[in-house]
């Protein structure tokens, strides 16, 4: 019975270490205010959440994937943020349930090897990118067509609303259109670590007011849609590079890519942060060799 029960805990870590890593942290408690996040905004999307988190990790354990990735939840967030993308897309129905298995383990499968090539050959970190390209796929397979998108209607924004905007920003990582679920979010990085928190109110506060020089004051706007990114790219980068400089770089990056992908057709998803996070690695090696090679 204590092993049963030792075995029942150490999963339960292990999946919200998964939630928390989808703010790029390892904590469990802050995996478990991002799940109080998620009851807070939208219920109806935690079983696709623990779901997925759930096939993603086992995929993981059954391929052998090491036990200290697992551990921390390294496997766990893209399935999550599959699950959670697909419940709030696609109708609930038993194929709902199996897309969501099937793509959460294959995310796993997408994952460890490029973790072992980042290891070995110095490939940048994946961060969401299984997730981004399966729910592209999973989208254009299964989601209804789109109708084509109006210009954005003007709206007013006072003091309050640009606050509240700022903690919708946040909460946006997790499709959440909520002030109250961006604050429990807040704390959950809080808990993690403080620094993480002030770089997600830094990015998405600058999201903001990029958002409201790029496109005005609009809906989307104060939902956050412009928000998220920033966040992400803060916090990424933030844990690698001591200079403020560069995680700030991040942030305006990801305000800026993110146009692209509705001008192309395609929802944004992540995929802003991570090119953001990869174009700031990329000139940082640039100018460390350039620094190198004046030095010889």
């Amino acid at each position: 019975m204590h092993l049963i029960s030792a075995s029942f805990l150490r999963s339960l870590r292990i999946l919200l270490s998964g939630f928390a890593q989808v703010f790029l942290q390892q904590h469990p408690g802050c995996g478990l205010l991002v799940l109080l996040a998620l009851l807070i905004g939208t219920p109806e999307l935690i079983p696709g959440a623990l779901l997925g988190g759930l096939a993603s990790q086992l995929t993981a354990r059954l391929r052998g994937c090491p036990e200290a990735d697992l551990n921390i939840g390294l496997y766990g967030y893209n399935g999550v943020l599959l699950g959670l993308l697909l419940s709030l897309k696609l109708p609930a129905t038993p194929l709902l349930a199996l897309l969501i298995v099937l793509l959460a383990g294959l995310s796993s499968l997408l994952l460890m090897p490029w973790m072992q090539r980042m290891r070995q050959r110095g490939w940048p970190p994946a961060f969401t990118l299984p997730y981004v390209t399966l729910s592209w796929l999973a989208l254009a397979l299964y989601a209804p067509a789109t109708p084509a998108i109006a210009l954005p209607a003007p709206v007013d924004m006072d003091a309050l609303q640009a606050l509240l905007a700022i903690l919708r920003g946040v909460a946006q990582v997790v499709f959440l259109d909520s002030a109250a679920a961006g604050f429990c979010l807040l704390l959950a990085l809080l808990l993690a670590d403080w620094r993480a928190a002030l770089w997600a109110v830094l990015g998405s506060s600058v999201g903001l007011v990029l958002a409201l020089l790029l496109v005005g004051s609009t809906a989307d706007t104060l939902a956050g849609i412009y928000g998220y990114n920033p966040v992400l790219a803060a916090i990424a980068l933030a844990q690698v590079h001591r200079s403020p400089l560069l995680p700030v770089l991040g942030i305006l990056l990801a305000v800026l890519l993110q146009p692209i992908f509705p001008a192309l057709g395609m929802l944004p998803l992540s995929m802003p942060f991570i090119l953001a996070c990869w174009l700031v690695r990329a000139g940082t090696q640039s100018w460390q060799r350039a620094l190198h090679s004046c030095d010889r």
